[in-house]
């Protein structure tokens, strides 16, 4: 197919005579369309949009008149047609596009107005699959796409957040629309459609069960620019995907400054991490810092279980995230503000503690309920010239047949605190070693380059901890050790040994795995295998 090439010069400013308004998301709407009447603007509308223009008074002329077609198939097909693409695409200042435009009648459309089906929340709310289909624009998309392409002539608006900038452009430039502006709509306009297609075909990934798909887009919308990325150098933006899957995205912020990047990722990884822990089995706390647990524990009560989850790394959880797995208390919430905490995530909060934190320079999240740990999902991340792409980690400890190989099987608690340990170490950047006991953790090392490093790592963190406490030896004295891979040498399993372990989960897989058993065998370790790895980099 040969492209001809315009060089045909672009005006600066276009006059605005013809709207066409077609919109699934009315906000605005209305006051919108009156502004545009009474600037002298033909509206052109169709459907649902055009019946609550009209019932406002606003004079609007029916898509049908313009084509000369009714709308059929149920609204599938209404502005398909030459007389709408004609009137968006013209080039008006060439001569074959201007006799093209007189010989069929073609009128031109100088602003489009169009925001699309609520595909992703149609998602979001859990609908089937044939309303969700049903919920895929089509004469949308390709309305926006035409307009936007003929920035030269035509201002596309996707977004209700951007009529009061038209208007105001229009009202500073005598009702002609400036180049600058139509650009910058029209970049927009191709944003919005590329969200929208990557919602769409996300969605259809998801039903197939298929990760890797010959071809893979993301998108979101920005929520907000942020201050600055993870250095104050580095520019940074919050994008939502749509994605109901509760969490930091679509949590509600009560208090509290901007959170900042760091924040928000520090704040997933703890609401992802306390998630583990279903809350109608216990009460559950996670401490955050760096992405890292520096405390994880579960209790009779959230008072409970966040003294013992402080009690892990206590200097550490100054300036952390704390998640929660329940409804935040006074009482909870008067423990955790005893320290200075970045942000408090829950799935809710009665009005005393709200109150409460009110006082305390934090932010408090409410996300209306917690995550499935187990749910299917993706997970991205950029490199050099492309992006990686996996299912996310939602393998569980509770889903796999535990193989017990040492000649000591672990008591009923050492099992307990075992699957904790593991719950934990799956969200542990690797390599990963942590220590429990009594549904607490007791040390973690974490992101060390060598797996003894980490389990030295966390016995040195949990001999502080005891000294802050005034123990008089760190509470891995009997605790049991979880790794998120498998021990490659005796070493890190002899070096958790030290530190007082007394079980280990691993996952197992190792070419040196006799050796690493009897290693614990001759430790008097109980050792149990998961099968189930979890690197987290």
């Amino acid at each position: 197919m040969t492209v001809v090439s315009k060089t045909v010069p672009v005006p600066e400013l276009v006059n605005v005579k013809c709207a066409l308004l077609s919109v699934s998301d009315k906000t605005g709407l209305i006051d919108f369309a009156r502004a545009l009447s009474q600037k002298g603007i033909e509206l052109v509308s169709t459907g649902g949009t055009r019946k609550a223009i009209a019932e406002a008074g606003i004079p609007v002329i029916d898509i049908s008149e313009v084509t000369g077609f009714p709308e059929i198939m149920d609204g599938r097909v209404k502005t398909l047609h030459p007389k709408v693409h004609g009137g968006l695409l013209a080039i008006r200042d060439d001569a074959d596009h201007a006799k093209a435009m007189t010989d069929h009648g073609i009128e031109g459309i100088d602003l489009l107005v169009v925001n699309l089906y609520p595909f992703e929340e149609t998602v979001a709310a859990g609908a089937d699959a044939a309303t969700v289909i049903e919920n895929i624009d089509i004469g949308g998309p390709a309305m926006i796409r035409a307009g936007a392409k003929n920035q030269a002539y035509v201002s596309v608006v996707v977004d209700p957040a951007d009529y009061s900038k038209v208007l105001e452009a229009l009202e500073a430039n005598g009702g002609q629309m400036p180049l600058a502006v139509r650009r910058k709509l029209a970049a927009k306009a191709y944003a919005r459609t590329g969200a929208y297609d990557a919602a769409v075909s996300g969605w259809f990934a998801e039903q197939l069960d298929d990760v890797t798909p010959d071809y893979r887009v993301f998108g979101g919308k920005l929520a907000e620019i942020m201050r600055y990325g993870e250095n104050p150098h580095q520019k940074a933006g919050f994008y939502k995907t749509g994605d109901n899957r509760p969490g930091v995205a679509t949590a509600r912020q009560l208090q509290g400054k901007q959170l900042s990047y760091n924040n928000i990722n520090d704040t997933d990884a703890a609401f992802e991490m306390v998630a583990e822990f279903d809350p109608a089995r216990t009460a559950a706390v996670a401490i955050i810092k760096h992405a890292n647990p520096c405390g994880v524990a579960e209790g009779s009560s959230l008072v409970d279980a966040y003294k013992k989850a402080l009690a892990c790394d206590p200097v550490s959880a100054f300036g952390g995230i704390v998640a929660l797995n329940g409804k935040l208390g006074e009482a909870a919430a008067a423990e955790i503000t005893k320290i200075f905490t970045e942000v408090i995530i829950a799935p809710d909060a009665d009005e005393a503690a709200i109150e409460l934190v009110k006082k305390k320079n934090l932010r408090l999240l409410l996300t209306g309920g917690l995550l499935d740990p187990k749910a299917a999902g993706v997970f991205f991340k950029s490199v050099s010239g492309g992006l990686l792409v996996q299912a996310r980690d939602n393998g569980s400890v509770d889903d796999v047949d535990l193989k017990v190989v040492t000649k000591r099987a672990p008591t009923e608690q050492e099992l307990a605190d075992l699957k904790f340990a593991f719950r934990v170490a799956k969200h542990v950047k690797s390599n990963a070693i942590v220590y429990v006991k009594d549904g607490a953790t007791v040390g973690v090392g974490a992101g060390q380059m060598s797996r003894v490093d980490s389990t030295r790592i966390a016995a040195y963190k949990a001999e502080d901890a005891a000294k802050a406490a005034g123990l008089a030896e760190p509470l891995t004295k009997g605790c049991v050790v979880a790794s998120d891979a498998f021990f490659p040498f005796a070493d890190g399993l002899l070096s958790a040994a030290e530190a007082g372990a007394t079980a280990v989960i691993q996952p197992g897989g190792s070419i040196r795995d006799d050796e690493v058993i009897k290693a614990a065998d001759e430790a008097d370790l109980a050792m149990v295998l998961t099968g189930m790895r979890h690197f987290r980099h």
